[in-house]
């Protein structure tokens, strides 16, 4: 749902210290609640060149992190290779982002390209605010092969393409060398299995080191219980996304798992956020889920003995959680089609060039630039890109942020020792199913 450029304490409220419970939504639908008029504005036909008159395009997005000097190179590239378009790229705290698009959009002063995150789309769309893709998926026979499935998939909604993938960014699994080497670990070879992974942290309680911290927070807690639920053959919905079902068998053993942790002593209690990656660099614990974004900021630590790998395997089935940047475009005002093909050669070019995009800490999207050289000769990236096809993504349900964040109070309930797993996950799905009933009646779907 979220990335490393959210403001994690302003956006999820979830600077409460070690024993704060988190209520909002990381990705919550603040705009206006009225759908945009005139959602069924079509876009002009796709255009893999751009020869017309000049044209200025609005870029927004929320990469004001590490990652935004890496898009603004590329945007500049692209107005120098492209004297007939012209792209300013203004960027906003995600959570500024999700609340000035819709309100831009509706007084006909909104961008007219964007970057959403994968579970921004099926809302901006059924509200009206993003435009079909569907024509510009056609004129470069784009195909999910081309990309991957699942986050193919996830750009439609109602049968319809309203966005084209730029990256995923996944959860990995980040170790710290000199701690399993303290622990009586090989540094090199990181747990695989469950059987590995409890034997690792056996051996490390041994040694009076809690070799693994879960955090109560979405960050990376959720993702954690998200990436086991699948692993163990559960689903957070039912196909229709109608029905939460992370409270079944599932859900109940991945929360357990990250509980026991706790109870056994591998893990402190009372995890403060991001406490659990601040020990990691300080050498006080080993493993650490974290998202891809943690790669450039481990970089930072000179003497830091670390690896990351894919997500150990602790159920029947490989998975992880992840996200993914979506290219949009906006509805406009006043049709301009010379500015809707132009916003179709940036996106498309951005596409073609992601590998500088990759050195900013993400998996491209595009399968021909991940499965380069260039690609693979970056070792973090390219080792966390290996599970692009068991990754998983919100369903495509508009409002579907607002439901999730029912799953992180379960979390946060269940870590923190106030609620049973089984307890906690029950009272947080009869609150999702609540919210998805609601939003049914919202959004019209």
């Amino acid at each position: 749902m979220i990335d490393k450029n959210f403001s994690r304490r302003g956006v999820l409220g979830l600077g409460l210290g070690a024993g704060g419970a988190v209520f909002l939504s990381a990705c919550g639908d603040s705009g206006p609640n009225e759908k945009v008029t005139g959602g069924g504005q079509n876009a002009a036909p796709a255009a893999t060149s751009y020869t017309g008159p000049n044209v200025a395009l609005a870029f927004w997005n929320g990469f004001t992190g590490g990652d935004g000097p890496f898009m603004k190179k590329l945007v500049d590239q692209f107005n120098t290779e492209h004297p007939n378009i012209k792209v300013s790229m203004n960027t906003y705290q995600w959570a500024d982002y999700y609340q000035k698009t819709p309100a831009a959009v509706a007084t006909g002063n909104g961008p007219d390209v964007g970057i959403m995150h994968v579970d921004h789309v099926s809302t901006n769309a059924a509200r009206g605010v993003i435009l079909p893709l569907e024509d510009l998926a056609k004129a470069l026979d784009f195909k999910a092969e081309d990309f991957s499935p699942p986050v193919w998939n996830a750009g439609v909604y109602n049968n319809t393409r309203y966005a084209i993938p730029l990256d995923v960014h996944p959860l990995g699994f980040f170790y710290n060398k000199t701690v399993m080497e303290k622990g009586g670990l090989d540094p090199e070879k990181p747990p695989t299995t469950d059987d590995e992974y409890q034997a690792a942290l056996e051996s490390m309680k041994a040694k009076g080191i809690q070799g693994d911290w879960v955090t109560p927070f979405e960050f990376t807690g959720s993702m954690q219980f998200q990436s086991l639920l699948w692993q163990f053959g559960g689903n957070l919905f039912d196909d229709q996304a109608s029905k939460a079902l992370f409270a079944e068998d599932p859900g109940v053993k991945a929360l357990t798992w990250m509980t026991d942790h706790i109870k056994n002593g591998y893990s402190p209690k009372n995890v403060a956020q991001d406490a659990d990656i601040i020990a990691l660099r300080n050498g006080k614990n080993a493993f650490n889920w974290n998202g891809i974004w943690t790669i450039n900021t481990l970089k930072e630590d000179k003497n830091l003995e670390w690896g990351v790998a894919p997500l150990p395997q602790i159920g029947s089935q490989k998975a992880a959680w992840a996200g993914s940047h979506q290219f949009v475009q906006f509805k406009q005002k006043a049709k301009d089609d010379n500015k809707l093909a132009a916003g179709k050669v940036f996106i498309n070019w951005i596409s073609q060039h992601s590998i500088e995009w990759a050195r900013g800490g993400q998996v491209p999207a595009r399968a021909e630039i991940r499965n380069g050289a260039e690609f693979k000769a970056l070792p973090e990236q390219s080792a966390i890109g290996t599970q692009i096809d068991y990754l998983h993504f919100l369903p495509p349900k508009p409002g579907i942020a607002d439901v999730m964040a029912t799953m992180v109070t379960a979390i946060n309930e269940a870590v923190l020792g106030r609620k049973e797993p089984a307890k906690a996950l029950s009272d947080g799905a009869a609150k999702a199913n609540q919210l998805l009933e609601q939003n049914a009646k919202k959004y019209g779907s």
